[in-house]
């Protein structure tokens, strides 16, 4: 663990550095003795920082040094404090230019200045005295250096499905055999095994591959300590329901998802389910309707996998480790992408790191992954790495020991910057999907993130989220066009996170106040409290609890908001989830860098000034809120990103530094111009309560042609309050307007055709959703020569009147994936797929007006080579359809695929939806 606390200790003596030097860079700190002093502190925490550097490649530290280091640790951080509260009180924020503006100020408060600098003097002899420590303890017996090894910064890897279903075939099979046989009574299958084993992607398996034989479907992660009301939330929105009115009655949920399943064949996933009191809860939900309905149970715990299956078939699946075979796919597809890949001089060694791996696919994952960061395969590296395992095994479990070995050897071998953003994942809840997004922001904020020349620090962190996913460290949960958007850690991985940053007193995790006060020796800085889960325990705040957290630096909050949240001034990365929040005293926190705040009613202050170091507004709210007053006026504000329907903010556009916009209403024909000096905007989604009127369209059309940096546009009108541009006045902007764009949405934005500017000026376009009156071959075939789209949702409203075909032809769509086509009249009729089309398209989903259909399928499906699901939704005023027809006229394109309706590869599934749902998409 020794490499893991060091990287905490850096994590805050290498921000504090840069801030350190940026301040040396001031002529005016030279006042009243200020910097000298501040230079003697930046030269002594060098030096420390050096030092933390050796001991990260130190395996085992004695107790002396140890306690040095902790130290060190909680002096930097008080140093960062104070440098903060230095320039607070001088008003300078670190911003040179508004600091030479203040001198006057310094000659006002001299008194003031005079503290501070008896501050510094006092501090610079308590390090002093510190530092000299180390020399007393040989550092040199405890610090064995070994070079690291370079990594190449790399796009974010996905794991293949097949490296994904290595050793999976044969128990998907055997489970999927028991659970479609002809018993129609509830089976409750359990899946047991140790972490890492693979219970998860099993679970995935199975459901993905008999789902689309149920009417409805959900898969829910449990975790150790879950909040059950957010749990059976999450139940219903993965079944398409809407909340409970009742919130919090559990009893009013669960009946409430009862009688959404009842009518309704169902399969559910429970996973990683580890106590038998939230399988009670849990259980209940599900109804017994006589329709073959399935769940699945995933946990560590053979009692829990007995108790969940006893009375529902009692079958069980204990999970074995890979083969030999099996693992050595696996790894040389993990490290080579291809199983026949690993070159013969390795094939000896291989095999002796993949016998120490004991089959468990995460340790698997995790070796190849470290290997595979090497510039080159060098076999002394891999002799290194498999004399490092099972070298110290203890206890009563060797398999689980190595386990933590190789994910220890995976960690010392991450660069020093990626150390500490690794470890901060350990302030998200268990099983949280964390938004790609939302975490580089907060590594942005706490200061984790190095300047890297001709990169902002964004771009840089994403670098740092690719790389994790590259190691394996952390897993894709979910991807957009090919990138992945958010990530999850494995519990095994999370674990080890914990346990390292409890040592380093990094992150702390609290279930209430009274376990903050019985923790932690030092001053609390960054905290996940989570009062949902345990008991209620404390909430009153002792004064020992108020200086524990007087020094927080990041918080996320869930549940009823407790009264800690402006107990430190020195919050950077405040997170919060709750039912209410009172935030009008949120600007005494003068370091605040990132704010998101999940809630059904905010209150907001009137003014929002003080907050000038916030770079992320983001708001969730189910309420109207009302934005302070001078927000337009936060210097620093990057990211704004508010409720659906917030008015547009007057003054908008002195907001020259945003990159995102994000849910604000078109209400104003003078702020929608401001819009227009907004340059540096990347992402943009705005919304429409009323249909825009000719003034209010040519005012956001003249604005959105100046946003030459944008990434995203999303444009939302509201249901029924479709923008008819006849003048066709976007599509008739300069060629092209967004010559960097990736996602265009324009959504019940009802165009002539297709816009001239997408005509080969969109290089980067992935993501497009676009409404038009009706489109041609000539149309379709412009939309087919974009090179990166791989995404393409077409709303068609009626059909030409020619009656000419619409044909796809060879060559168009090279990367497209995914198609969906709504349309009016009878469209599929005329619709043609041409040999060499689509190469890639695997899923191609379909939404008509079943009066107006013919009857007649689209023709040339065949040629879609790699299509794998095939989905339809029919429309009707009724809402019912005739699906026999639709299985008709299916059934043979599906013959012509060269597959059958219930064949493996190609599946097709209708989904009848009422006419007004399908005329707003």
């Amino acid at each position: 663990m020794v490499p893991a606390v060091i990287s905490a200790s850096k994590g805050v003596i290498g921000p504090l550095l840069d801030k350190l030097t940026e301040m040396m860079e001031d002529k005016y700190t030279n006042l009243i003795g200020v910097s000298n002093n501040m230079v003697f502190l930046r030269d002594e925490l060098r030096a420390i920082n050096a030092l933390f550097e050796k001991l990260e490649d130190t395996d085992e530290l004695g107790p002396l040094v140890k306690a040095w280091r902790d130290q060190m640790r909680e002096m930097g951080y008080e140093i960062d404090d104070f440098v903060d509260d230095f320039l607070h009180r001088a008003g300078i924020g670190g911003a040179s230019a508004v600091f030479i503006n203040k001198v006057s100020l310094f000659i006002k408060n001299l008194r003031a200045h005079l503290d501070k600098a008896k501050q510094i003097k006092e501090l610079k002899a308590h390090l002093k005295e510190i530092n000299e420590q180390p020399k007393q303890y040989k550092f040199g017996d405890y610090v064995s250096i070994s070079g690291s090894v370079a990594v190449d910064r790399r796009l974010p890897a996905l794991y293949s499905n097949e490296a994904n279903l290595v050793g999976v075939e044969g128990p998907r099979e055997d489970i999927i055999k028991f659970l479609t046989d002809t018993d129609q009574q509830l089976k409750v299958l359990s899946i047991v095994g140790f972490g890492g084993l693979g219970k998860t992607t099993l679970a995935k398996e199975v459901y993905h591959k008999v789902g689309g034989q149920f009417d409805v479907m959900a898969f829910v992660s449990v975790s150790q300590s879950p909040d059950i009301i957010r749990l059976l939330h999450g139940i219903q929105s993965e079944l398409g329901m809407r909340e409970s009115p009742s919130t919090f009655d559990v009893k009013v949920i669960i009946d409430d998802i009862r009688k959404h399943l009842q009518p309704n064949r169902y399969i559910v996933v429970v996973d990683d389910l580890w106590d038998a009191r939230t399988w009670d809860t849990i259980c209940s939900v599900f109804p017994e309707n006589g329709m073959g309905c399935i769940v699945i149970v995933t946990t560590r715990k053979e009692n829990l996998a007995s108790k969940s299956s006893y009375h529902y078939g009692h079958f069980s699946y204990r999970m074995k480790p890979l083969t030999d075979h099996e693992s050595r796919i696996l790894f040389s597809r993990s490290m080579f992408g291809s199983e026949n890949h690993c070159p013969s001089r390795f094939r000896e060694v291989s095999d002796e790191i993949l016998s120490k791996c004991s089959g468990i696919p995460l340790a698997i994952i995790l070796v190849a992954r470290l290997l595979a960061n090497r510039p080159s395969p060098v076999r002394e590296e891999w002799e290194g790495i498999r004399d490092s395992i099972g070298i110290q095994e203890s206890g009563t479990n060797p398999t689980w020991e190595r386990m933590r070995q190789i994910l220890y050897l995976s960690y010392k071998d991450l660069p020093h910057h990626l150390r500490t953003c690794f470890l901060y994942l350990g302030i998200y809840p268990e099983d949280s999907e964390i938004q790609r997004s939302e975490l580089i922001r907060q590594w942005v904020a706490e200061g984790f993130v190095h300047h890297s020349p001709g990169q902002n620090l964004e771009d840089v962190a994403q670098s740092y989220f690719s790389e994790l996913i590259n190691r394996g460290l952390i897993q894709p949960a979910n991807t957009n066009y090919g990138e992945v958007v958010s990530c999850r850690v494995h519990d095994v991985i999370l674990d080890f996170i914990l346990r390292s940053c409890t040592e380093a007193n990094f992150v702390s995790v609290a279930y209430n106040l009274g376990e903050i006060r019985g923790q932690n020796e030092y001053k609390i800085r960054r905290l996940l409290l989570d009062p949902r889960i345990g008991d209620e325990g404390d909430t009153k705040i002792a004064g020992t609890t108020a200086t524990t957290l007087s020094h927080v630096r990041s918080l996320q909050l869930f549940g009823e908001p407790l009264p800690v949240l402006f107990l430190s001034k020195y919050l950077r990365v405040l997170t919060l989830e709750t039912q209410r929040v009172d935030l009008t005293a949120i600007g005494q926190l003068f370091q605040l860098r990132y704010l998101n705040v999940s809630a059904g009613a905010i209150e907001l202050p009137t003014e929002i000034q003080g907050l000038q170091h916030l770079a992320t507004f983001q708001i969730f709210c189910t309420s109207e809120i009302r934005l302070p007053s001078d927000t337009a006026r936060l210097p620093r504000l990057r990211h704004l990103i508010l409720p659906l329907y917030t008015r547009l903010l007057d003054g908008i556009g002195r907001m020259k530094s945003l990159w995102t916009l994000e849910g604000f209403d078109v209400s104003d024909v003078k702020n929608i111009n401001d819009l227009g000096v907004l340059t540096n905007l990347r992402d943009l989604q705005l919304y429409n309560r009323q249909v825009l009127t000719e003034i209010e369209t040519d005012a956001l059309v003249t604005s959105l042609g100046k946003l030459c940096n944008l990434r995203s546009l999303c444009i939302i009108c509201s249901v029924g309050q479709w923008t008819h541009d006849v003048n066709d006045r976007l599509g008739s902007l300069p060629c092209p307007p967004f010559h960097q764009i990736q996602k265009l949405e324009l959504i019940r934005w009802l165009l002539p055709r297709a816009p001239r500017w997408i005509n080969g000026g969109l290089q980067s376009l992935i993501r497009l959703k676009l409404s038009v009156k009706e489109t041609s071959t000539a149309e379709v075939r412009i939309l087919g020569a974009l090179p990166s789209l791989n995404d393409l949702d077409l709303w068609v409203q009626s059909c030409p009147q020619d009656e000419a075909p619409i044909a796809f032809g060879p060559g168009g769509f090279p990367a497209l994936e995914h198609l969906m086509i709504y349309c009016g009249g009878d469209f599929f009729s005329r619709l043609r797929f041409e040999a060499g089309v689509m190469p890639n398209l695997q899923k191609l989903t379909l939404s008509y007006m079943d009066s107006e259909w013919s009857g007649t399928a689209p023709v040339g499906v065949e040629h879609l080579l790699n299509l794998r699901e095939m989905q339809l939704f029919p429309f009707s005023d009724s809402g019912s359809v005739d699906n026999d027809r639709i299985r008709r006229a299916f059934t043979g394109v599906v013959e012509a695929h060269g597959r059958s309706l219930d064949g493996a590869a190609l599946r097709v599934c209708f989904h009848p939806v009422s006419r007004t749902v399908a005329q707003d998409p």
